[in-house]
């Protein structure tokens, strides 16, 4: 992960790869909606961004989800740590810009917002939220909505089918 030195310890820490050509988000706002969506619990935490390709992303959502197709946004939660353990990882987020860009344009969402969605999304999941049944799924929409206005973002579902 990312080695930190003492005044670094309490700041969040991101980590971006990009493996692809295009515009991404820079590195900042990563950084700022991470935060966003994690509040306190970013405080020395650490946390890598891959940004993938249609072909990685389809091979990691069908490793690891069992659906042969690439997807917007994986997570990928570290391993817990002994107390002691002085790094803090957080976990990984794997985006497929393509699969991003795609359904921006398809929801009729500018493709800044929609990038913050699902880091917000990603990175919820990372501290355990969840959609798998309804009432979790409407814990982590009213979650995302919240941030998200925080942030300057208008409500993702509204509109959306």
């Amino acid at each position: 992960m990312i080695a930190a030195d003492a005044r670094d310890r309490g700041r969040l820490r991101i980590a971006v790869q990009r493996r692809v050509r295009g515009w991404t988000p820079h590195n900042a706002d990563f950084a700022r909606w991470v935060g966003g969506a994690l509040g306190r619990r970013a405080a020395g935490r650490e946390l890598g961004v891959r940004v993938v390709g249609p072909g990685e992303s389809r091979r990691l959502n069908a490793h690891y989800r069992g659906k042969d197709q690439p997807t917007n946004v994986l997570s990928f939660p570290a391993a817990p740590l002994p107390a002691a353990a002085r790094a803090r990882p957080l976990g990984d987020l794997v985006i497929c810009a393509q699969v991003v860009r795609a359904e921006a344009r398809m929801q009729g969402k500018a493709v800044c917002a929609h990038w913050a969605h699902l880091v917000v999304h990603g990175a919820l999941h990372l501290i355990g939220y969840d959609h798998e049944r309804e009432a979790d799924a409407r814990r982590m929409e009213r979650r995302e909505i919240r941030v998200l206005r925080g942030l300057g973002f208008a409500n993702p579902y509204r509109g959306a089918s």
